[in-house]
């Protein structure tokens, strides 16, 4: 596998940094009517910029939401904006990541112990 940070297709934006196969399980918050709702997942990849995950649930591109991902005694928490969902899959773009949020990513995939190279998705 190959990383996934060139553009794949005209029109498409170089990605600014390596998804990696990546699969736990997370929630998500987001603002529905009638109050906050939280819905159950399972991400696919994950990077320092975003994640792409399955879903139960419904999603609006576009919305702002919070994920909530534990893995082996470490809680990562973060505000992203949907930026590609569908009935197959979500993908999420991680907002206002400081340095240390960045290296906490890095710290939690070198902990899944069958990573060791970036995957190439098609989206």
């Amino acid at each position: 596998m190959k990383s996934s940070t060139s553009a794949s297709s005209p029109g498409r934006t170089a990605r600014r940094y390596p998804r990696w196969i990546f699969s736990t399980p997370f929630t998500v918050c987001h603002l529905d009517v009638g109050g906050v709702r939280k819905l159950h997942g399972i991400t696919l990849d994950l990077s320092e910029g975003g994640m792409g995950a399955l879903v139960q649930g419904n999603l609006e591109l576009g919305e702002a939401v919070e994920i909530d991902l534990h893995f082996e005694g470490q809680d990562f928490n973060a505000v992203a904006i949907v930026r590609h969902t569908s009935s197959v899959r979500s993908g999420f773009e991680f907002l206002g990541m400081t340095t240390e949020e960045r290296s906490q990513i890095t710290q939690i995939i070198s902990c899944k112990p069958d990573v060791s190279r970036p995957g190439r998705w098609a989206h």
